[in-house]
């Protein structure tokens, strides 16, 4: 008998046993009596919260139509479920977070205990019990699980009872984050005294004065709105964007072109960048732009150098450019190396001596290179020898600077392939 053949002989004969037991254990299920099945399953689900689980929700799909039986079967799953998750998570709070496998496992029960909870009929003390269960993490934080727990809080809630509770639960936790959480629960309910009273608790960021301002501007306190909205454009210690949106659309509405555009300056040029530059470049018109151009070339010089040199090209100045490129030396990781390269290659007619060396710097000394170290030089001076010969048509200097680098790398086997791999005509030098 051939080896397929017995396989599938040894498989035939698996199932067929398979199906002699699932047809024997449903002739012995149906010869016994009720009491007798209700234990069997209180013993089964008493080894496993997974057994348990699936009881309920079998039951949760088959109990007849009364409306408690069903409420009672479905926070029996959540429950179930929560148990499963409940040592898992306590090992990751533990620890302050585990391995990819147990993280992601978790994260996919939280969020299946959510969908639990966001789409069956709880009862409310249920639904509380599992709150308890859910808020020592919230507060301890420790677990790396944040979203998940919080997105598990917040299903818990079936009405607003259940989010003013939440609220004073966040609250009474008294940190920074679940105050947030907290004073975002009271604004959703229009408490407008609880609101009030938490934001007072922290007046710190642009988007805290952010906050208040759209408050007081849906309720229709203009005045209010806009007093704190300009308090905070002066007191505000960072994460402004919002804030300047804000003051930038009302200024806008009442016609104050010349506050509109200072307030999308100071958006644009706080991290300048070449998208931001051209963002503020396309709310200008011709004479406005011609008046706030030179306010953007001062602040250009402090700007990170890979938008530095973006910006640069993008105006045409090939010549500030190619002094930013040089300073920058060949990109390691650093400087985002898609853009510079592109910047370097555009730059190669016009510079080509300036582009070789700048090409070269990706030969700094490397304490025990690797071969990825190596790919990335091979890559370099092979672009480098494209100047070298294509645009200032000198094939004897590459040569000469050729045949050095491979005679002082001898004695390295991966940077002689890697080279090779890259570098046309370096196995003939």
């Amino acid at each position: 008998m051939t080896r397929s053949r017995r396989r599938r002989t040894l498989g035939s004969t698996r199932n067929l046993k398979q199906s002699t037991k699932s047809r024997t254990l449903a002739q012995l299920l149906d010869a016994t009596d009720r009491g007798a099945l209700i234990e069997l399953v209180r013993r089964l689900v008493a080894l496993s919260p997974e057994a348990e689980r699936t009881c309920f929700e079998y039951l949760r799909e088959h109990t007849a139509d009364a409306p408690n039986a069903k409420a009672q079967a479905a926070a029996g799953a959540a429950h179930a479920l929560w148990s499963e998750i409940d040592p898992d998570l306590a090992g990751l709070d533990d620890f302050g977070g585990g391995d990819y496998a147990t993280q992601d496992d978790v994260a996919e029960r939280l969020h299946e205990l959510e969908q639990v909870l966001r789409t069956h009929s709880i009862d409310r003390d249920d639904r509380r019990a599992l709150l308890d269960d859910v808020l020592p993490y919230i507060q301890s934080g420790n677990a790396g699980m944040d979203d998940a727990l919080y997105d598990v809080a917040y299903a818990t809630c079936s009405d607003e009872k259940d989010l003013r509770n939440l609220a004073e639960r966040f609250e009474s936790i008294a940190q920074d984050w679940t105050i947030d959480h907290a004073r975002r629960i009271y604004r959703q309910l229009g408490d407008r005294e609880n609101y009030l009273r938490l934001r007072r608790h922290r007046m710190q960021y642009g988007a805290d004065f952010h906050d208040l301002a759209t408050f007081h501007w849906e309720q229709g306190e203009r005045r209010q709105a806009m007093d704190t909205a300009r308090e905070g454009l002066n007191k505000a210690e960072g994460r402004m964007d919002e804030l300047r949106a804000f003051l930038a659309e009302r200024a806008k509405t009442a016609g104050d072109r010349h506050g509109y555009l200072d307030l999308q300056l100071a958006q644009a040029v706080e991290h300048l960048t070449l998208a931001s530059y051209q963002a503020f470049r396309k709310v200008c018109n011709a004479g406005e732009w011609k008046a706030y151009e030179p306010r953007v070339l001062e602040v250009l010089t402090s700007a990170w150098e890979g938008e530095q040199l973006a910006i640069r090209m993008h105006r045409g100045e090939y010549d500030r450019a190619v002094t930013i490129l040089a300073a920058m030396k060949y990109p390691d990781g650093r400087y985002g190396p898609g853009g510079v390269l592109r910047a370097a290659a555009k730059l190669e007619q016009q510079y080509p001596e300036q582009i070789v060396a700048f090409y070269l710097s990706a030969l700094k000394r490397t304490y025990n290179p690797t071969r990825n170290t190596y790919a990335r030089w091979a890559r370099a001076v092979q672009m480098a020898r494209h100047v070298w010969i294509d645009i200032l048509q000198t094939p004897a200097k590459w040569e000469t600077f050729a045949k050095g680098l491979k005679s002082a790398n001898l004695r390295r086997p991966a940077f002689q392939m890697e080279f090779a791999k890259i570098v046309p005509g370096w196995t003939e030098l």
